[in-house]
């Protein structure tokens, strides 16, 4: 144990002060800064890290110097500064020094009730947060006169420690610091502020300062102000003030009182500071105006007025939404406050997902009935429904529904289509289900904590309720719930300050944003959203639609070339007429189309009243049916005939689908900009694939030419989803023009996860450190990332024009984002809606780099 010395030192808070975040805190740089501004700050002393650790070590130090800072018999306020205030901390502790005699003098100044509050209030709080005593023996009921609880609060506590209370400032002073630095010190805390992003070894600074009481004759009170909306943003005088009262916490809790608490500005529930102060409530609005111009933020300041004498006691940034929080920003840069560059950086760019989409409420009341995986964001309310007919029947109806399944296949396409949220059972981030849900803009929750009963239609939930088909729900999206009944909705933004942060972040951002788009509708969202783009259609969902499941059905069934190539031949029109529309709403901008993908099992009913009905369609005996289903199961259809070997085996597929671009390229850059589509090869694992592709495509562009003769040109890519494809990337770039990463399947197969089932066990795998982060949510950069780097590189020493980019559902992932950009990648592309949090998220990263 040292002995007691100078050894821990202390610096008194001036304007040339050796003070920084680094060393003291936020709230201790903030007083300096408020300082620097004239404001009337109590004096003040700051504790650094280093001596608050000091503290919690046992290290002695000389508290009388401490206390002679302050003047003759002063009463102090102990609060904490952390380097970031989200990172928490002990609590204040108010009125130290108060003792025996302080007591009978403010008895004398400031009157008894004043002067026995004073002291009942640090006798509790130094019993419970200091001392750590039963904090049940230092409550008292309201009714009880002050003067009796302070003398049953100085008993119990003598009873408890078998000593008097102490009366020694210098002493109680000490215990204190020492009390708080140990609490930041101990295990519980260091995890708790480590759950909130804060390293371990975070420093903790103590900040000593000069009571301004707030009680006693004449106007007394504490307060708190700001002069914006914390929900909106939008410019408001907004606090209150509480008379005869201490501390935020006061302020914050207590009830409106016409004899106590105020509010700010005149209004009619009650009485305000406005009218009962108006010098000091107009000399309040200009400081909080001062604060927000020179601290470059809009700022709640912490006032306590004390028979009549105004002192700012700290000034906090400013709680707010998301919503708040972008139109504070970009009105500080149109005032001039902040530069154009700072603003973009201070909106969270995950944060527009919420401001784009439909919200749950979060002051509605919350009967949670299911937890899941956030897939999707947003909110919605609907009927309950088990499979894609009902969800169609609802819509024509005009009701909304939320479609809840096991899991969803492409067969479920029209009825995700029809329903206002979908939510399964089963499934990860990047299901099926998540990945068609947020190219759709609908709210998902997937893996949910529930049973489904399809037979009876029924939902069983953990505990223990049934819902039925018909019952009313709401999703939540963004938080991975489901809530029982209706609740209520916030609306989307898309205002004047987002339209202006984007374009702002347009004009620096230097990778591209394209979006994933499969048909006119996504793509006019994904033309509203800013994309540069289409960087993925993906064809086979537009088989999926009314009659044209139908006839795929029937070329899987055809047992000959002809038949197929008949069945074929009447997709052409369809397919034509989707990529014409594609063409006409992107107005000259790049589109990516991938040829065919999926196992044609996809396509096929999965229980047998679906294998009648189809039975029933095709005029065939049902046996025929089942045994044509049984034939194209696959044990893992992932891995399977699909992609490139669906195309190299039946090119009747890939070449009408390379007809209808063309066609479709040749009347779209009649009527606008001459188009030049951009033809994706998927599952590519090896040189020759895409070669014979090529070759196949070639001829068919040929035959289009000679037939119309129109001319038109065209690029071919490859989709790198294989860890084989990304090795060979050199070879498979002499006979492409792009490379296209797609991370879904690239992590599934570099892994050896299905995403489909690897929710089941991911939570448990994280928390345990097996992975950092689900690597479907988050790109893995040291393994999957350096396929993508591998792949890149190979494929630009082949053909340095190579155009390289991402198009798995990362693509829409800030740090995704980040690694793309730093890898030298031309553009990103993802969800519609995840179009604007990539165009933001890149352009911070530019801005970033400029600081």
């Amino acid at each position: 144990m040292q002995q007691e010395s100078d050894i821990l030192g202390f610096t008194r808070i001036r304007r040339v002060a050796p003070i920084a975040v680094e060393t003291h805190g936020g709230r201790a740089k903030c007083l300096q800064r408020l300082i620097r501004l004239d404001l009337p700050v109590p004096e003040t002393v700051a504790l650094s890290f280093d001596a608050v650790h000091r503290l919690a070590e046992g290290y002695r130090f000389d508290k009388k110097a401490l206390l002679r800072v302050f003047g003759d018999a002063p009463l102090l306020t102990v609060r904490p500064s952390s380097e970031d205030p989200d990172w928490g901390g002990p609590g204040a502790i108010l009125n130290i020094g108060m003792n025996d005699a302080r007591h009978a003098e403010l008895t004398q100044t400031h009157g008894a009730e004043a002067a026995d509050t004073l002291y009942l209030r640090f006798v509790q709080s130094f019993a419970v947060h200091v001392e750590r005593l039963d904090p049940e023996l230092f409550e008292f009921d309201t009714s009880m006169p002050v003067a009796e609880a302070l003398k049953t609060a100085l008993e119990g506590h003598e009873d408890e420690t078998g000593a008097p209370f102490p009366q020694d400032p210098a002493e109680q002073l000490g215990q204190v610091l020492r009390s708080m630095a140990r609490a930041w010190e101990g295990t519980t805390a260091r995890l708790l502020r480590q759950a909130k992003g804060a390293p371990a070894d975070a420093g903790l600074g103590l900040v000593v300062q000069a009571m301004s009481l707030g009680l006693g004759p004449g106007e007394s009170g504490a307060g708190v102000m700001q002069l914006v909306d914390s929900n909106t943003g939008a410019p408001l005088i907004k606090g209150r003030y509480k008379r005869q009262s201490q501390g935020r916490e006061a302020i914050n809790n207590g009830e409106f009182d016409a004899d106590e608490m105020l509010y700010l500005t005149r209004d009619k529930r009650g009485p305000s500071l406005e009218e009962a102060q108006p010098e000091l409530f107009e000399t309040l609005v200009d400081m909080s105006k001062l604060c927000r111009v020179r601290l470059r933020e809009e700022m709640q300041v912490e006032f306590t007025i004390e028979n009549g004498k105004l002192s700012v006691l700290d000034a906090v940034r400013v709680q707010r939404s998301s919503r708040a929080a972008l139109r504070i920003a970009v009105q500080l840069a149109e005032d001039g406050i902040i530069p154009r560059e700072e603003a973009i950086t201070r909106v969270p760019a995950r944060s527009l997902t919420e401001l784009l989409h439909q919200q749950v409420d979060p002051k509605g009341k919350r009967d949670v009935v299911a937890k899941g995986i956030a897939a999707s964001p947003g909110g919605a309310v609907g009927r309950i429904v088990f499979n894609s007919s009902v969800a169609q029947s609802y819509e024509s109806r005009g009701e909304p529904c939320i479609l809840v399944r096991r899991e969803t296949t492409p067969e479920d396409i029209r009825g995700m289509h029809s329903s206002v949220g979908i939510l399964t059972e089963r499934g990860g981030v990047t299901s099926h289900a998540a990945v068609i849900a947020r190219g759709m803009g609908v709210p998902c929750v997937v893996g949910a904590s529930m049973r489904i009963n399809a037979r009876e239609r029924t939902l069983t939930l953990s505990d223990g309720r049934t819902l039925a088909e018909g019952d009313l729900l709401t999703l939540d999206g963004s938080a991975g719930e489901a809530l029982m009944g209706a609740v209520k909705m916030l609306p989307p933004v898309k205002d004047h300050w987002y339209l202006q942060l984007m374009e702002w972040a347009d004009a620096i951002r230097d990778i591209g944003v394209r979006a994933n788009a499969d048909t006119p509708a996504d793509a006019a969202m994904a033309r509203d959203f800013k994309a540069q783009g289409i960087g993925l259609c993906r064809t086979e969902h537009m088989f999926f639609e009314g009659d044209r499941l139908t006839v795929m059905r029937e070329m899987i069934f055809a047992s000959r070339h002809e038949d197929r190539a008949e069945a074929i031949a009447r997709l052409l029109p369809m397919q034509r007429s989707d990529f014409i529309e594609l063409f006409r709403i992107m107005e000259g901008l790049p589109v990516c189309i991938r040829l065919f993908d999926p196992p044609l099992h996809e396509f096929l009913p999965s229980d047998r009243e679906g294998a009648k009905e189809l039975a029933e369609a095709l005029d065939l005996p049902l046996s025929d049916v089942t045994r044509r289903i049984e034939w194209l199961s696959e044990f893992n259809p992932m891995l399977g005939m699909r992609g490139v070997r669906l195309g190299i085996t039946f090119p009747e597929i890939y070449e009408m689908q390379a007809r209808a671009i063309f066609e479709a390229t040749i009347e779209a850059s009649k009527h606008g900009a001459p188009v030049v589509p951009e033809i994706m090869i998927p599952l590519v694992s090896a040189k020759r694939e895409v070669e014979l592709v090529k070759t196949q495509i070639d001829g068919v562009a040929a035959a289009v030419r000679n037939e119309t003769g129109a001319e038109f040109t065209y690029r071919l890519g490859v989709m790198v989803e294989t860890p084989r494809a990304a090795l060979r990337a050199g070879d498979i770039a002499q006979s492409a023009s792009f490379l296209s990463f797609g991370t879904n399947d690239l992590t599934q197969m570099a892994y050896g996860l299905s995403r489909d089932d690897a929710g089941r066990f991911m939570n448990s795998y994280v928390q345990q450190g097996v992975f950092p982060e689900d690597p479907f949510h988050m790109l893995d950069f040291e393994g999957v990332g350096e396929l993508l780097k591998i792949g890149a590189e190979r494929g630009r020493q082949a053909r340095p024009e190579l155009t390289v980019a991402v198009c798995g559902e990362h693509g829409g992932n800030p740090e995704s984002i980040a690694f793309c950009r730093a890898a030298g990648f031309d553009y990103v592309s993802c969800s519609p809606f995840r179009v604007p949090v990539a165009r933001l998220a890149a352009a911070q990263l530019v801005a970033y780099d400029a600081k």
